[in-house]
């Protein structure tokens, strides 16, 4: 397999949890292959490339020898017996239904063993016809969500998750910078502007040689279909339906076409308009005077002659940006190295994969001074939640192993559950004990618009809440943000000096970058977290940064830019519940 391997892994086994779903199976075998899915798919290193040379597997945090082997088997075949196996025992179109909003595997299975329904059209027709309402579990109102989800699932272009494509697009990279008459690889598009979804990947190369790197790049391993192979241009589409483009530049005008190829499109047409207005063309081989390339070997140069300071990609979506460029008000936009610690951190203790300890290690490791440990509260009992009692003993662990002197500091904190009435998971005594209390719905995602609003302000009156988790609830591709009043939530947040947690994990992306940048100047800080399960999940906090980025947020915009004596200032903000006696 190709050097994008890794993810070819992860979505076998993500698609084996989806059916053992279906199956009933083992709740504790289906969390183990989506926990194999979110370790692979984040790992840096090429298994295909280990498995290739006959090299041993890393040792990989809840992953033993069956997995192993079953990771070595797709590695070195592309495929999987187990999954093909499932998949004839299971209508491939009854793991799409879960796919969908609200569906779970008990009433995906109902739908297709009531209404022989085999794919989602047919499913949308039974739902319109108003036969999923006569199936148990199912009512008008459950029938009505089900056609919206389903419309809106079949209106949409294939869309990728970031994480995803920036694994692909650094395999690509690499297999373009192995070429000797090949100078440099730029990544473009959408993904260079850190969009949460992608619906293609852009790359430019520098070289004088087109024609023979576009020959060479149409044999990219992977590729199913080669769409055009030419002097300076190639679009290829992989195993996975990605699509890539590929445009071969010279030198002198690279800056030009990186530009141009970036976008976004609004962007590039107000760039143009500004060129237009100076006597000017600009296009992705320079910017032109009559027939004189007045710059384009970089991207400054070009913005430089336009009377602009070069503007990040990240920002390059026409909201004020260019203004803002020309008013010298740009943001200083954080970066990665700004981070200090992460306030969302979990553990073996709930449903992580390994030991706080473990944890502080890897946190460490990427140069991060702290971390609050934040496992689930008991009311997620599939994560294996803690309760008061749990919570005591797990506060006294984290003092008994902070004698061992960690590399970081370790912040005792939860992931309290906000109940449907706006109640939390756990009294004030408990939490009052704690550093840092972060809370979050995972429930009742269906409420109705002003119900979900008011369950979520009642919670943030509560003293003790510092941040508020994922604060729209969203799983790209697999759930949507439920219907609230953010604007309410944001206004709430600032009454209460309570941060609201852009959270980092590619699946999630959540807080939208909008609402980054409206928090931004409510002056209610953000804290991006990358909600780790497992020590690699530090490395996505480079996602969430992305997301932060788009939304004009600077370092001092971000709670936990903050040092660890500073952090702990904050946090006393307000006075917890008296502490109980351990």
């Amino acid at each position: 397999m190709s050097a994008g391997a890794n993810q070819a892994i992860a979505a076998a086994f993500e698609k084996i949890a989806d059916l053992l779903s279906l199956q009933d199976a083992n709740p504790f075998r289906i969390r183990a292959y989506r926990n194999a899915a979110r370790v692979v798919g984040g790992l840096q290193t090429d298994l295909g490339a280990l498995v290739a040379a006959g090299k041993p597997l890393p040792k990989l945090p809840g992953i033993g020898a069956d997995l192993s082997a079953k990771i070595r088997e797709i590695a070195s075949t592309g495929h999987s017996a187990l999954l093909e196996e499932m998949q004839r025992q299971v209508p491939p179109a009854v793991a799409d239904l879960l796919q969908l909003p609200g569906l779970g595997p008990k009433k995906a299975r109902a739908l297709y063993q009531e209404l022989h329904v085999q794919t989602l059209p047919q499913l949308l027709r039974a739902a319109k016809d108003g036969r999923v309402r006569t199936v148990g579990g199912f009512g008008a109102r459950t029938q009505q969500r089900l056609i919206e989800a389903i419309e809106n699932r079949l209106s949409k272009a294939k869309r990728y998750k970031l994480a995803d494509a920036t694994a692909i697009a650094q395999s690509l990279e690499a297999y373009l910078r192995a070429m000797p008459q090949v100078r440099e690889v730029l990544v473009a598009g959408s993904l260079r502007r850190a969009r949460d979804t992608v619906g293609d990947i852009d790359l430019l190369a520098v070289a004088e040689d087109g024609k023979g790197v576009c020959a060479r790049f149409a044999q990219y391993p992977g590729t199913t279909e080669r769409i055009s192979v030419g002097d300076t241009r190639a679009s290829i589409v992989l195993q996975n339906g990605m699509q890539v483009d590929l445009r071969v530049v010279t030198a002198q005008s690279s800056g030009a076409a990186l530009l141009y190829f970036t976008g976004s499109k609004s962007h590039n047409i107000a760039l143009r308009n500004l060129a237009l207005a100076r006597g000017c063309k600009l296009n992705e081989y320079g910017l032109f005077r009559g027939s004189e390339r007045i710059a384009g070997e970089t991207e400054e140069s070009v913005y430089r002659a336009l009377g602009l300071p070069w503007i990040a990609p990240e920002l390059r979506e026409d909201r004020g940006e260019i203004e803002a460029a020309r008013n010298g008000r740009l943001p200083v936009l954080i970066e990665l190295s700004d981070l200090a610690g992460d306030l969302h951190v979990h553990s073996d203790w709930s449903d992580g994969t390994a030991t706080i300890a473990a944890m502080a290690a890897a946190a460490a490791q990427r140069g991060l001074h702290y971390i609050a440990i934040c496992d689930h509260s008991q009311r997620l009992a599939v994560a294996h939640g803690l309760d008061a009692r749990r919570l005591a003993r797990q506060r006294a662990a984290i003092a008994e192993i902070e004698r061992d002197k960690l590399p970081v500091g370790v912040l005792r904190g939860i992931e309290v559950d906000i109940l449907p009435d706006g109640s939390l998971d756990l009294p004030p005594a408990a939490l009052g004990s704690l550093d840092l209390v972060v809370a979050a719905v995972h429930s009742s995602f269906a409420l109705p618009r002003a119900r979900q609003t008011e369950r979520i302000l009642r919670a943030l009156e509560q003293p003790d809440v510092d941040v508020l988790a994922h604060p729209l609830g969203r799983l790209i591709d697999e759930r949507e943000p439920y219907d609230v009043d953010m604007g309410a939530v944001i206004r709430k947040c600032a009454e209460r000096q309570v941060a609201l947690e852009l959270n980092a994990h590619p699946e999630r992306l959540d807080l939208l970058d909008t609402w980054c940048r409206v928090a931004r100047d409510a002056r209610v800080p953000i804290a991006i977290n990358s909600d780790s399960h497992a020590p690699i999940d530090f490395d996505n906090l480079r996602f969430g940064i992305g997301q932060a980025r788009r939304g004009w947020l600077e370092k001092r915009d971000v709670l936990n830019t903050k040092s660890l004596a500073q952090l702990r200032q904050w946090l006393n903000r307000r006075t917890r519940a008296p502490q109980p006696s351990d």
